[in-house]
């Protein structure tokens, strides 16, 4: 689901990437195989908890799934509606102020909310609002500009989106487009003498810059570059991320756990600690096991799961009756710090799918206790007491991400009922007149509202709960896979 973007941007273009660093985010905000194989869950050590934990608040009541369905697609719709009024062709919305938001770079629109809303919208049937945007895409989305961008935001943005929207329509000018794109960025990883990718690429020359990378930027693309190379018959892409994996597993430690940053240059570690689930280097775990199911291979599954064990046996703290996990020196295992981001709230889920069934339901009911706490969740804590360390909400979708991949694990109703408690708490605290909007502060009442409705909102938030209720006949339930950004890139039908 998350690692920091580096790119300087001036005070008046800033935004929240995906994934930032603990404690950064709030800040600067006030400027064809199964889901997952069955010997992987038969790997798992033990059954969910089937039942609401002793202690939890009082557990939500649940309205019909037809009535839930309803209220998540309007709420979506008066997102969309927002944006598509005030900021309609631009990356971003700011529904406060009625303005719009370059993600990218200053001055430069890839119509970044359009391109994440392509398969919440198919998914919805949405189809006109859904073919304006494609239409859109095929008019203006320029995949050359002479731009600095983010390596790993266009990735599991652009080129997913634009996959999850080639998957959804069948129109082929986005699949040229993807391609079109991805070749503008995969000089990130062929320059390099590595094969760690760069952090940032100019599309129109090519130009690389950021040797200095966070785990989850070089290993966050397996799944979309492995999809396009299925689809195009290259194998350019896949390759490119294998390589990108190779170099940095070769690094582990005697006890089997990566550190944070890596040098693209040298292959050296610039960070050591070991911190997953925390950002940023969640999703390269994320995408090991997420390669693996989409594309059977072998390698990512092993990978996997021998990274996994040493998270699970050397980054595990129960001292507070909650699974969290700790940072720890990855040559001895001492702790580090006991810090824990809303994004890795994703890991729940990932333990899950990857057979740690048990593991995955404790720290998502560790999670459940914060949200017992907050209105909605603060974006980082101290775990040991659970004090929010940042205060803010960058309208995250992680928890419900979770919650999803749970339910759809287990079909207990106590995801359902979380899930839908995380939606009701978006919608009576974030949502404003022109959108939903960002918090800066959780803690207060009222609670404190920055202006930004990120476009990752339109890929994400309300597409796991829309799924966990509709029912609806265009996603495959069985089979179906998810990107760390919420694109359906295997189970979307279209008849």
């Amino acid at each position: 689901m998350r690692p920091l973007s580096r790119t300087p941007q001036p005070p008046a273009a800033w935004h929240p990437a995906r994934r930032t660093l603990l404690g950064a985010a709030a800040a600067t905000a006030l400027a064809g195989a199964t889901l997952a194989p069955p010997h992987a869950f038969a790997a798992g050590r033990s059954r969910a908890m089937t039942s609401d934990p002793a202690g939890a608040a009082e557990p939500t009541a649940l309205p019909s799934d037809a009535h839930v369905t309803q209220q998540v697609h309007a709420e979506f719709l008066h997102g969309w509606h927002g944006y598509t009024s005030t900021a309609w062709g631009y990356d971003e919305l700011r529904p406060v102020s009625r303005t719009h938001n370059d993600f990218f770079a200053p001055g430069r629109t890839f119509g970044l909310s359009i391109v994440e809303a392509l398969d919440t919208l198919f998914l919805m049937g949405e189809d006109r609002e859904l073919a304006r945007g494609c239409d859109w895409i095929e008019k203006h989305f320029d995949p050359a500009q002479d731009a600095d961008v983010h390596v790993f935001e266009a990735v599991i943005r652009l080129v997913g989106g634009l996959l999850a929207g080639y998957l959804a329509t069948g129109r082929h000018k986005l699949l040229s487009l993807c391609r079109e794109l991805t070749d503008h960025l995969l000089p990130a990883f062929t320059s390099s003498p590595t094969g760690i990718p760069y952090s940032h690429v100019n599309l129109r020359t090519g130009a690389v810059s950021g040797p200095d990378v966070p785990l989850a930027e070089v290993g966050t693309n397996i799944m979309e570059f492995g999809l396009l190379s299925k689809l195009t018959g290259d194998s350019r892409y896949y390759d490119a991320s294998m390589r990108a994996y190779r170099a940095v597993i070769d690094k582990r430690s005697s006890l089997d756990l990566l550190g944070t940053s890596i040098n693209a240059e040298t292959g050296r570690w610039t960070d050591t600690a070991s911190v997953e689930p925390n950002p940023p280097v969640d999703s390269f775990y994320e995408y090991l096991w997420g390669g693996y199911a989409l594309f059977g291979d072998s390698r990512l599954r092993d990978w996997y799961r021998t990274l996994t064990r040493a998270v699970l046996r050397h980054q595990s703290d129960t001292s507070t009756g909650h699974l969290w996990f700790c940072q720890v020196d990855p040559a001895t295992g001492k702790q580090v710090g006991t810090s824990q981001s809303e994004l890795a709230s994703f890991y729940a889920g990932l333990l899950g799918k990857g057979g740690d069934l048990r593991d995955g339901a404790a720290y998502y009911r560790s999670w459940t206790a914060v949200l017992d706490r907050y209105p909605v969740l603060p974006e980082g804590i101290d775990y040991r007491t659970l004090t929010a360390t940042d205060k803010g909400n960058q309208l995250r979708p992680e928890y419900a991400n979770s919650s999803f991949d749970l339910w759809r694990l287990t079909h207990d109703a106590y995801y359902k009922r979380t899930g839908y408690r995380y939606f009701t708490a978006m919608r009576d605290h974030l949502r404003v007149p022109g959108g939903y909007t960002i918090a800066t502060d959780v803690t207060t009442a009222p609670m404190g509202q920055g202006d930004l409705l990120p476009a990752y909102w339109f890929a994400e938030n309300f597409k796991y709960v829309y799924l966990m209720f509709s029912g609806t006949r265009r996603f495959d339930y069985r089979n179906g896979y998810l990107s760390t950004e919420g694109k359906v890139l295997r189970g979307l039908r279209r008849s």
